[in-house]
């Protein structure tokens, strides 16, 4: 499960760049009730989602050239500068380059050898997310790719993460694992599926623990987003939706069976 107190391989950050941020805002308060804070002016409009005043996402402008809007998950490292290198080894490709992000930390945008984009951090005044896994944030990130296998052996090499085969109705469904902790259950946080059509792109979708799934797409179709997956009850898990925003960036959301509770992180 994921939580605040982030380890070398977890997901620490999550942000979208949408072509309009004021709209991409608006839908996204109408329908998970996040507030939006920006992070002033010499943010180039860069911003973040709230709850209860705690952050959950970010929130910005398309910066890289041919970009469509996407949500992007972050993983967290020790070295930025190391990760971008052994993902250039590792057959992946590096869009944006390790730079500092003013005083908050250190970053670098990735793209995996499958076509999967995604991001480092190296924490600095920012350790990252400040609510997960509660209603509302973020709660799982799941990778589609067309090569589960290799992209699980590329990864690995970035983070060591561990990962165990779940056989589930129709396909092998891989549970991503922290190389850190004991539990390999409990240092869960995400998962590996295959393509579910030919024409589907690698990508990372981002889940969000929500109270009731139903309304939440019918919150997503009544404010100009789309349906991907309709809402479907998984056994055991609970039940999901796959959704796309206004301008097309996909993210899932899930009523857990047993909604895990975000454990208090650790002063030492």
């Amino acid at each position: 499960m994921l939580t605040t107190d982030f380890v070398t391989g977890a997901p620490c950050w999550l942000d979208l760049g949408s072509p309009n941020t004021r709209g991409a805002a608006d839908f996204y308060g109408e329908v998970f009730g996040w507030d939006f804070r920006p992070a002033g002016q010499e943010a180039g409009g860069y911003g973040f989602f709230q709850v209860d005043g705690k952050h959950v996402a970010a929130l910005g402008p398309l910066t890289e050239e041919g970009a469509s809007s996407a949500w992007t998950v972050y993983f967290r490292t020790p070295d930025a500068d190391a990760t971008a290198k052994a993902a250039e080894q590792g057959g992946g490709t590096v869009r944006v380059a390790p730079f500092d992000a003013m005083e908050a930390g250190r970053m670098a945008c990735l793209t995996d050898p499958h076509g999967a984009e995604f991001a480092v951090w190296q924490p600095a005044a920012l350790q990252g997310l400040e609510k997960v896994t509660d209603q509302g944030s973020l709660c799982w990130a799941e990778l589609h790719t067309g090569d589960p296998t290799a992209a699980k052996a590329f990864y690995r090499g970035l983070f060591g993460w561990r990962s165990e085969d779940v056989k589930v109705p129709g396909m092998t469904y891989t549970v991503l694992s922290t190389a850190a902790g004991e539990d390999q259950q409990k240092a869960s946080f995400g998962g590996v599926v295959p393509f579910r059509e030919p024409a589907e792109k690698p990508h990372w979708l981002p889940y969000f623990e929500v109270p009731d799934v139903d309304q939440v797409v019918a919150r997503t179709e009544g404010n100009g987003g789309s349906v991907l997956m309709p809402a479907a009850d998984a056994p055991d898990i609970g039940r999901m939706a796959w959704l796309a925003d206004p301008y097309g960036a996909p993210f899932a959301v899930i009523k857990s069976v047993t909604p895990p509770v975000e454990p208090t992180p650790s002063s030492g």
